[in-house]
């Protein structure tokens, strides 16, 4: 595998995709693509758990997959779970598995970042239009509506409605009534209702489509002579009355030669579409080979390139909320001086253990927006809860979670919510963060002076210039309190001064910490 070999999966509602590509001159060249329809989204139950069967097919076709990506680099493969992953009660274990067969991490995007990434595959799939474009992608559970510019995705809405949910709600039993059209057209109305007006007032020059429902759609209706290119409302019109001539979906497959598993959702898939096109007043609809996996890779690109859009929502955070970007500084340079001293000894040497921790510093005040009281504990909602781009739903946890124990009870259970392999580091990472908010407590414009801190497993030891401490009785004691708070969580931090080569205590300091051998989990390890 070339070394500038990038990779992306995409776990969908319907089907699984992967793609393999090269970067050759600044461009992507498509090596190999991959897809099996799965149909996830037919495998949950009424209680919303994944079956034993729904999974096993899965994971068989992440086994063939995982032959190709096995030996790709972390930081250059992306794979992502989308709607029926966000819903699924057992999404924890069936993720851990996927894991073991993949040998890589599995994402769970929200569906604004689904959205985000769907534009991001489009926008440099087709031409550019002078105007706005709207981005319509039909999954198996999920809908994503996404008005843009260029490449920049300005307004975007997932709906909870898809080509194997509609389809297993209202044409279960393979017969389409006119009954059963209509109630699943009433459906598709109601789920636009929020967000029609909103979107019909922003406008748009051109609509595109992409999916595999839609391109299937689209081969129909050409097969039939209905469209010679794109879709039509016409179109779609001639079609749904020949799907009430056809009246059984198994009729589908050998009437226009689909796979029959497309064929058991192309009714679902049509009800969108028409539905959407008739609520938009969308006559006419291209169609791209650009999608979600598409977007994986050009969003892996802008991270290889130093181009994260996970930093640009940061900094889009931080000045919505009106954040003190000058204490948020002086936090995340002292944190990050405290890293480079201590991640050998912690194994935090991983690039992104350096960006979690800049991040987390540069958002542990977010709560102060809603009161000051508890702001620790109002910034891990926010941020867990936000649509942040570029962020998936566990990177959300983790940076959530850090900032909820910035400050206050440190137990030792603090990360226990978190996957397994992240609760080390997290702690540790917890840790450094901590300290720099302690030293910057008095939110001053003098510059500290010169630390040093060792670590030794749990043990720490702060070192300060001979005089500093004296000069600043409330940092000192701030550190006292810390001190005891720490050792909750089983770390002991021990205060002392330096000066004219000698070192002297200066009273801070706690038993012995414990001993927790550390490894850098893969998401931390991440470039």
């Amino acid at each position: 595998m070339s070394s500038d070999s990038v990779a992306a999966i995409d776990l969908g509602s319907n089907s699984f995709h992967m793609i393999v590509a090269r970067i050759e001159n600044g461009r992507v060249q498509v090596l190999d693509r991959l897809r099996e329809m799965v149909q996830l989204a037919a495998g949950l139950d009424e209680r919303n758990r994944l079956s034993h069967a729904a999974q096993q097919r899965a994971l068989a076709c992440l086994a063939r997959f995982g032959q190709r990506v096995r030996h790709i680099p972390p930081a250059r493969l992306r794979i992502v779970g989308t709607n029926t992953l966000r819903q699924a009660r057992n999404s924890a274990e069936f993720v851990a598995r996927a894991e073991r067969v993949l040998g890589h991490k599995v994402e769970i995007v929200s569906g604004h970042e689904e959205a985000r990434l769907i534009y991001l595959g489009v926008a440099h799939n087709v031409g550019d239009v002078s105007g706005q474009r709207l981005v319509v992608d039909i999954g198996g559970g999920s809908t994503e509506l996404i008005i843009g510019q260029q490449f920049e995705p300005l307004h975007l809405a997932s709906l909870r409605m898809g080509c194997v949910s509609l389809s297993r709600e209202f044409f279960a039993d393979g017969r389409i009534t006119g009954k059963n059209l209509r109630r699943a057209e009433l459906l598709v109305q109601l789920n636009l209702e929020p967000v029609r007006e909103d979107y019909l007032a922003r406008g748009w020059e051109v609509v595109t489509g992409a999916s595999g429902s839609i391109k299937a759609i689209h081969d129909v209706l050409v097969s039939e002579g209905w469209s010679r290119q794109g879709i039509t409302l016409d179109a779609l019109r001639r079609l749904r009355a020949a799907l009430l001539e056809t009246r059984e979906t198994a009729a589908i497959a050998s009437r226009w030669q689909l796979e029959p598993a497309r064929a058991r959702v192309f009714v679902g898939g049509f009800v969108v579409l028409h539905g959407l096109c008739e609520a938009l007043g969308a006559t006419r609809m291209e169609v791209s080979e650009g999608a979600l996996r598409e977007g994986l890779i050009y969003d892996l690109l802008g991270r290889i390139r130093h181009e994260d859009v996970r930093d640009r929502t940061i900094a889009e955070v931080t000045a919505r909320f009106g954040l003190d970007e000058t204490q948020a500084r002086r936090v995340s340079t002292t944190a990050l001086d405290l890293l480079r001293q201590a991640r050998a000894k912690w194994h935090l040497s991983g690039k992104e253990a350096r960006c979690v921790l800049e991040r987390a510093a540069r958002l542990h005040e977010v709560g102060l927006l809603l009161a000051h009281d508890g702001y620790h504990k109002h910034g891990a909602y926010v941020i867990e809860h936000s649509d942040l781009p570029g962020y998936s739903r566990d990177d959300q946890r983790l940076l959530s979670a850090l900032v909820r124990r910035h400050r206050r009870a440190f137990p030792a259970s603090a990360f226990a919510h978190l996957p397994a392999d992240w609760v080390k580091p997290a702690r540790h990472l917890c840790v450094l963060l901590r300290l720099a908010v302690v030293l910057h407590r008095s939110r001053s414009s003098e510059p500290l002076p010169k630390l040093e801190l060792r670590v030794d497993r749990q043990q720490m030891t702060l070192l300060f210039p001979a005089t500093w401490l004296a000069r600043h009785p409330l940092t000192r004691a701030d550190l006292q309190i810390e001190a005891g708070l720490l050792r909750a969580a089983g770390f002991a931090l021990r205060v002392a001064t330096v000066g004219a080569g000698k070192e002297g205590e200066d009273g801070i300091g706690d038993g012995a910490g414990t001993n927790t051998g550390e490894g850098i989990p893969p998401l931390l390890a991440r470039a």
